[in-house]
């Protein structure tokens, strides 16, 4: 065993959330030694820097820490873990105005000079601060150029494998990567791991997440008997492309479009949001909007690719290109003008708003183990809103960051075990050049059918069981998943750690999905229609025990608003 590589703080992830992590850590005490991992390069990968629309924040005198409470709260049907929620909106106006002074971000102004805001969907005021609708793009840039200038150790092109724990399971003491171009294993000893991989529902049919994504943290903290919670709740997006046979199949048209005016019409030319959502129509709920396109396509009333429309040429060319340039640009490349004519969009599996059950500074059950992000769970609900998910990584990413660079002061650095190192490494070789295996490629291929069809956007009893059987089934064929070639570089081998990962995380959902019998934000049961405020209002955990699947239910504890 090579001699493992030592550090204090592990992050695995480089979007928001593992990057401010970094540089709060680093600006709490800069003589601690920091590793940062990516799957990808530093702030090139991962689903921050895809974020178009932009950022949460009340900056207006006229708005309040209340009312966006409120929204996010009301947004997330009330399973939302509210102090976790109301973490998020206080610290928020703070984190921006960080984002710009200290780290460098230039936000767009509005005419008196001060940060512009724009409506988003689900939102009672204009709070989402933005650069464009490439808000992402410019807060990744920024966030690396600090780690460059801090000097922060990063590994890129690297995966994290498996967390390492103490002979008792209750301590996290490290992890062991994958070098993904050389193909060799990195073993980790650290005091901290913080989980901020992203998670990413990558295993629809139809995605928007970056390409990398593989429920990746996610899996890793089941293993270890991490607590996760909510894993039923998945949101899609309604507005992904429709390009059959593209990458940029399911790639977003953001929020800002429906904020500023945006209309959906069906197959038939029908405006079909004012059946739906009379009141707010397009600017309804991600939800809400997502389950009226699918029940549009399915019901026959679609395009002739089994999408709906979106229309914001009624706003002026001038003005769609002048306040949405990033997403016209994609739609070009497709062969539509989004400034002049309509486009065909679908609903397009988006963000996990399940994931490890954290506290407000990314504790979790166990010692050493920390998260932030999409690989936490609790300030969404059931539903996250469009906005608060940048605003989550960065606020909770600052959060974890000077907690454990507090935290990792009076701790020692735990033992590695060569035994789990030698079982992480071989679990991972397994896959490579055994022969008569399938290709994790076409198992992928099975999964997104299987997830879309039955645990996708309308859900029943029925169909959670069917999926339940079929991912068993592809479960059992993916041990016996085979790729050729050698570990350097080896992406077919690389989708078949991604596969083991996404079936872990499907098989939770589904599970989870099960034992919710009502429909509640994003997850919605044709077999239980109505939301039961009397015995819905209850969180769903769920942990390894062993080789064992445990559940159980905790209530929600409405500590500000009540349902």
């Amino acid at each position: 065993m090579p001699a493992p590589l030592t550090t204090d703080i592990l992050i695995l992830g480089t979007g928001g959330a593992g990057l401010m992590a970094a540089l709060h850590a680093f600006w709490r005490d800069p003589s601690l030694d920091i590793t940062l991992v990516s799957k990808g390069m530093l702030g090139k990968s991962g689903c921050t820097r895809m974020v178009q629309g932009g950022y949460n924040a009340v900056l207006n005198p006229n708005d309040s820490i209340e009312a966006h409470f409120e929204d996010t709260v009301r947004g997330g049907a009330f399973l939302n873990d509210q102090d976790l929620a109301w973490t998020l909106v206080e610290d928020a106006p703070r984190i921006v105005k960080e984002l710009e002074n200290k780290i460098g971000c230039l936000f767009d102004r509005a005419a008196d000079g001060k940060i512009h805001q724009k409506a988003f969907a689900g939102q009672t005021f204009d709070r989402t601060v933005h650069v464009g609708d490439l808000t992402g793009i410019e807060i990744m840039s920024r966030l690396r150029d600090q780690i460059f200038a801090a000097g922060i150790r990063c590994l890129e092109n690297t995966r994290g494998l498996e967390l390492l724990t103490s002979v008792d399971g209750r301590i996290v003491v490290g992890a062991v990567l994958l070098d993904i171009q050389t193909g060799e294993f990195v073993p980790v000893q650290s005091k901290a791991v913080i989980l901020a991989t992203g998670a990413g529902p990558l295993m629809y049919l139809r995605a928007a997440c970056a390409q990398e994504k593989a429920m990746d943290g996610i899996a890793m903290a089941y293993r270890v008997g991490a607590h996760l919670m909510d894993m039923e709740m998945v949101q899609f997006h309604p507005t992904g492309l429709v390009v059959p046979g593209s990458r940029l199949n399911g790639a977003l048209l953001e929020e800002g479009l429906r904020g500023a005016g945006a209309r959906l019409f069906n197959g038939r030319g029908e405006r079909y949001m004012e059946r739906y959502d009379p009141e707010r129509k397009e600017r309804s709920t991600r939800d809400r909007v997502s389950r009226a396109g699918f029940m549009e396509i399915t019901a026959g009333r679609g395009t002739e690719n089994g999408g709906v429309w979106i229309d914001v040429s009624h706003l002026g060319a001038d003005f769609v290109k002048g306040n949405f340039e990033g997403m016209r640009d994609r739609c070009l490349r497709i062969g539509f003008d989004l400034a002049r004519e309509r486009v065909e969009v679908a609903p397009t599996a988006h963000f996990n708003m399940g994931g490890v059950r954290i506290n407000r500074d990314g504790f979790t059950n166990l010692e050493g183990l920390f998260a932030a992000g999409e690989d936490a769970s609790g300030v969404h609900g059931a539903n996250r809103l469009g906005g608060n998910g940048v605003a989550e990584s960065t606020v909770y990413g600052a959060r974890v960051g000077d907690a454990v660079a507090k935290w990792v002061k009076s701790v020692k650095m735990g033992e590695l075990r060569r035994e789990q190192i030698s079982e992480a490494e071989a679990g991972a070789e397994r896959f490579l050049n055994r022969p008569d295996g399938e290709s994790p490629w076409n198992l992928r291929d099975e999964l997104g059918k299987i997830m879309w069809a039955r645990v996708g956007i309308v859900r029943s009893g029925e169909k959670l069981e069917q999926a339940l059987d079929e991912i068993g089934s592809l479960q059992g064929r993916a041990e016996k998943m085979s790729t050729a070639g050698g570990r350097a570089f080896n992406l077919t081998w690389q989708q078949a750690l991604d596969m083991r990962n996404m079936l872990i995380a499907s098989e939770l959902i589904a599970r989870s999905a099960l034992l919710r019998e009502e429909s509640r934000g994003a997850h919605y049961r044709e077999d239980f229609v109505d939301m039961d405020n009397t015995n819905g209002l209850k969180n769903i955990y769920l942990a390894r025990n062993g080789t064992e699947l445990k559940f159980w239910t905790e209530s929600v504890k409405l500590t500000r608003l009540l349902a």
